[in-house]
């Protein structure tokens, strides 16, 4: 069986590493370079009747799209440069003739030469340019070609590893500039056009439609990712994804493939949030992150149900964290998150990329859905920390299971306050045993069941009397808790 990847579009040659700030000021250099570059270009590309020409948009902004090229040196201690992640990508390489990492010639104990390539547009007449963070990460030495084949010696100004975005600066004046777009207007279906360097193949244009917006990756990045079915490869990371208008709307980031290759799915940042990480790059050099300490999941059509909604849609809270900004504006679990402040809330990976994009201080309302009728909630932003890696405690030992959810597939037990301490809950029930509905829900034995619907689980009593009013055939929404992680799970009731 073939192993699907999410991989990064960073094209090797030796080797290659795949894989508060004065807004105001910000706004106003945006602006600016908005302005400039909008009375520097003709008209903007209108849509034609039948299939796009793009050939209006190419000769505008195709000189403002540049090669990154990168140099380092191996910082890998294996033998081999390539990670065991990277196996499916040795074929990649060796079917379009790339040096494969790690192999070849011995280099006689000294590291080897790192060599990468990628892509990037210009945001500035004098020499600031968005690139991906996988392009220049490590490197030693960043290199920008034009298409005009001027090089220059490139300074990364700051790299954000979280939304894979990064700027760099060359010294140089009067440079071409790419018009910066809003993708919140982007549509499914909507022709869209990549420019970059696939496998070194600078300006190479290829076209494609919009194939869902807001899409969620694995990997842990807070990004509401723009899903193409436009042609991009090893190379194109960094460039830029124009719509009709001759606009960025986002930055080509990545490919989901199971061989390596491009396989008709790839995934673009939304320049909304590159901007943002933009503005705090040059500012500060680094990027600060609005947070208000809530846990959230999407809500599919069998948790819709339970919490009444019309349709899936908005952020699930499954755990709020204690005296945090959402548990002070007085969040709860069960709430469905709809909006931030006019920004409604389709899937929950939106939620926390309109909340990061907050200042810390900000004052944000939430609109959430709470016994089945609307609510609006006041919370002021905190400024978000990266979380310390946590140990993963032993499990409870299972004796004397008492069977407190029947109906639902369970047997549990009460938590004694040793194994509390130890697995760090404020839970008091644990399974013991799954079978029927819960064991095909994904329930497993040691999950601590904190809820059923919008009803807490304190006892075993507690989950006995939330089960025995549930209706038989339709869907519960059991709140677990698991290694540390809170989850709504949609069990249906026997």
């Amino acid at each position: 069986m073939q192993r699907s990847s999410y991989i990064p579009l960073l094209v090797a040659g030796g080797l290659a590493a795949l894989a508060g700030c004065n807004e105001h000021q910000a706004q106003a250099t945006r602006t600016e370079n908005r302005n400039a570059a909008q009375s520097a270009a003709p008209a903007a590309v209108a849509a034609p009747t039948g299939l796009p020409n793009f050939t209006a948009l190419v000769d505008q902004f195709g000189n403002a799209v540049v090669n990154v090229e990168v140099v380092g040196m191996a910082r890998q201690t294996a033998d081999s440069g390539m990670a065991p992640s990277d196996a499916p990508l040795r074929d990649f390489f060796k079917r379009f003739g790339i040096p494969i990492p790690g192999e070849g010639a011995p280099n006689h104990g000294s590291p080897p030469v790192l060599h990468g390539a990628g892509s990037g547009f210009i945001v500035s007449h004098d020499g600031y340019i968005l690139t991906n963070a996988h392009v220049v990460a490590d490197a030693d030495e960043v290199t920008v070609k034009l298409t005009d084949r001027r090089e220059f010696p490139a300074k990364v100004i700051g790299s954000d590893a979280r939304t894979d975005v990064a700027v760099i600066k060359i010294e140089a004046e009067d440079l071409p500039i790419v018009r910066i777009g809003d993708q919140t207007t982007l549509k499914t279906g909507e022709w869209v056009l990549a420019i970059g360097s696939p496998f070194g193949l600078d300006n190479t244009a290829t076209a494609g439609i919009v194939s869902a917006t807001a899409r969620a990756v694995p990997g842990g990045m807070d990004v509401p990712f723009i899903q193409t079915d436009v042609p991009v490869n090893p190379g194109n990371s960094g460039g830029p994804l124009f719509n009709l208008q001759g606009e960025v709307v986002g930055i080509n980031s990545m490919i989901f493939s199971q061989n390596g290759g491009y396989m008709g799915i790839s995934f673009a940042i939304p320049i909304e949030v590159a901007m943002h990480v933009h503005d705090q790059l040059i500012q500060t050099g680094h990027v600060v992150r609005g947070r208000i300490g809530v846990m959230v999941q999407n809500v599919d059509g069998e948790l819709a149900q339970p919490f009444g909604l019309d349709r899936p849609r908005g952020a699930l809270v499954s755990a709020v964290e204690n005296g945090s900004p959402a548990a002070r504006a007085g969040v709860k679990p069960g709430d469905v998150i709809l909006k931030v402040d006019d920004h409604a809330i389709d899937q929950s990976n939106q939620l926390s990329s309109f909340i990061s994009q907050r200042h810390p201080g900000d004052e944000t309302t939430l609109t959430v859905w709470r016994a089945k009728q609307e609510q609006q909630l006041q919370v002021r932003v905190a400024e978000l920390k990266e979380d310390k890696p946590r140990s993963v405690p032993p499990m409870p030992q299972m004796k004397d299971d008492a069977s407190g959810g029947a109906r639902l597939g369970l047997a549990v037990k009460p938590l004694t306050p040793e194994e509390k301490k130890s697995l760090g809950t404020d839970g008091s029930v644990v399974v013991g045993e799954v079978s029927g509905a819960a064991a095909r829900a994904g329930i497993q034995p040691g999950d601590v069941v904190l809820g059923v619907n919008d009803r807490q689980v304190k006892t075993v009593a507690d989950l006995r009397s939330a089960s025995k009013d549930l209706p038989a055939g339709e869907p519960a929404a059991l709140l677990i808790e698991r290694q540390g992680a809170r989850i709504y799970v949609p069990v249906r009731v026997g």
